[in-house]
């Protein structure tokens, strides 16, 4: 089965623009002219970096599928998983499956993270923040994928259902999207992805599914959007600078200060695979350490010590 996924992308593009100015005209309010033009220029470069590393990953995903054939015939029974609908299902699953794990990763590991903070650091929450992504981020985001074409899906499956998921999360960046009742129980939503690109500490790292939002109520990183808690969008620690080379570069620019400065070998590698925000000092702190003293701060009862039985003696 052969799929012309450019043919399709072709058409898709002017209609995603025309949304884009439509929301312009309508709700000017959300957008900030210098910060979108910043975003059209970070997605310009991350779609020339993409068109090659993408292509890349689906060689990759062909030879692991060819250079697994026997192994599958012999162990698993079968040569491909192949094209019926139940296929697209399982693929649509595992595809969603994979990015949010590629999508927590790179909010709990700080190198991944500097890939991917060019996403968040915009302070506006409007339909091109959804293609203001990271420079680096396809260098890395195949590797969770590998195991798919392993197992026999088709790369150009995977490939497919990468786009479908691509396109479905380019509708949640808009803040004109009312709640929509049961469908958020299950699915990802505009208002439920408010949350993710909050940088108020009650929403810090949440919500990071694509298409679902079953995987963060499974894996305890759900968090609703509370009415009495207005978001503020962006980045605790931000560029401050509408240049999309600041954007992109800034956070490894801090690692790499953190690594000269850390007193041992194992500190510098925990700058850079620890969570965002740790030091070795305690100068700063992770999401979730102000997460647990915002915790005790709006409930201390609850994070006060348990008096001890006390047994009569007999």
């Amino acid at each position: 089965m052969n799929i012309d996924l450019n043919a399709y992308i072709v058409y898709l593009y002017p209609f995603l623009v025309t949304l884009m100015i439509l929301e312009f005209i309508f709700a000017r309010h959300l957008y900030d002219v210098k910060e979108t033009l910043s975003g059209f220029a970070i997605a310009l470069g991350a779609t020339l970096i993409a068109s090659f590393t993408k292509l890349v990953a689906l060689g990759v995903f062909v030879v692991i599928f060819e250079f697994f054939k026997d192994f599958r015939i012999q162990y698993l029974g079968y040569e491909s998983v192949g094209w019926a609908w139940w296929a697209w299902v399982l693929c649509l699953l595992g595809d969603d499956f994979n990015f949010y794990w590629h999508h927590r990763f790179s909010h709990t590991v700080r190198l991944l993270w500097a890939a991917h903070v060019p996403h968040h650091n915009a302070h506006t929450f409007n339909l091109s923040v959804s293609i203001r992504n990271g420079w680096f981020i396809t260098l890395y985001k195949p590797i969770f994928w590998l195991w798919m074409p392993l197992l026999g899906f088709e790369p150009v499956m995977i490939a497919t259902c990468l786009v479908i998921n691509a396109i479905y999360q380019f509708f949640l960046h808009s803040q004109l999207v009312p709640r929509l009742g049961w469908f958020e129980k299950v699915f990802n939503t505009p208002k439920v992805h408010q949350v993710h690109h909050s940088c108020n500490l009650e929403y810090l790292d949440r919500n990071h599914g694509g298409i679902l939002i079953i995987w963060d109520k499974l894996f305890g990183t759900f968090q609703d959007l509370d009415d009495d808690i207005k978001p503020r969008y962006g980045v605790l620690k931000g560029p401050d600078s509408y240049n999309p080379i600041t954007a992109n570069m800034h956070e490894f620019s801090a690692i790499w200060r953190d690594v000269r400065r850390a007193p041992t070998f194992k500190d510098k590698l925990k700058y850079i695979f620890y969570p965002p925000g740790w030091s070795h000092d305690n100068s700063t702190k992770t999401a979730k350490q102000m997460q647990q003293e915002l915790a005790v701060v709006t409930n201390p009862q609850a994070a006060a010590p348990k008096p001890a039985d006390v047994r009569q003696a007999s």
